[in-house]
C-alpha cells in the first residue's frame, strides 16, 4: 500500500511539475531577452539540484495510530511542563527561606536589644548607634 500511495504521489509532482513548466515557457516569451535567460539559467540549476535531490530525501515515517502515539503526545507535555513546575517551586522554595532568615536576623536584633542592660532612654539617644558599632567591633577583636 506504500509503495502505491509512492507511486500516486510520485506520478501528481510529475504532473504538477510538467504544467508548471509548460506554463513557465508560455510566458517567457513575452520577456525581456536578459529575463529570460537569467530564468533559463533558474531552470537548468533547479533541474540540476532535482537530480541530486532524490539522495538527500528524508526517509518517510509511517506513524501506526493507536495508543503510542497518544502516549508519545502525552509524555510530551508532560516534559514540557515539568521543567516550569520545578523552576516554580524553586523560585517559591527561595522566597521563603530568605524570609525566614530576614525573620531570625530580625529576632536576634530584637532579642539583642531586649536582653541588653541598657535603659529604654539609650534607644533615643544619637551615639546609640556608634555605641553598637563599638561594641560589635570589640567583641569581634575578643
Amino acid at each position: 500500500m506504500n509503495a502505491t500511495l509512492s507511486k500516486t504521489s510520485s506520478a501528481l509532482e510529475e504532473q504538477f511539475a510538467r504544467r508548471l513548466t509548460a506554463r513557465l515557457s508560455a510566458g517567457s516569451a513575452e520577456l525581456p531577452h536578459d529575463i529570460g535567460e537569467r530564468l533559463r539559467v533558474a531552470r537548468q540549476q533547479a533541474v540540476a539540484r532535482r537530480k541530486i535531490a532524490p539522495a538527500l530525501r528524508p526517509a518517510q515515517v509511517i506513524v501506526p495510530s493507536g495508543g503510542a502515539v497518544a502516549l508519545g503526545g502525552w509524555w510530551t507535555r508532560v516534559g514540557a511542563v515539568v521543567p516550569l513546575v520545578a523552576l516554580v517551586v524553586g523560585l517559591i522554595t527561595i522566597s521563603i527561606v530568605q524570609d525566614e532568615n530576614r525573620v531570625n536576623d530580625m529576632a536576634e536584633v530584637d532579642a539583642a536589644l531586649l536582653t541588653d542592660d541598657l535603659p529604654p532612654a539609650a534607644f533615643t539617644d544619637p551615639g546609640f548607634a556608634q555605641f553598637l558599632k563599638t561594641d560589635a567591633s570589640d567583641t569581634a577583636s575578643h
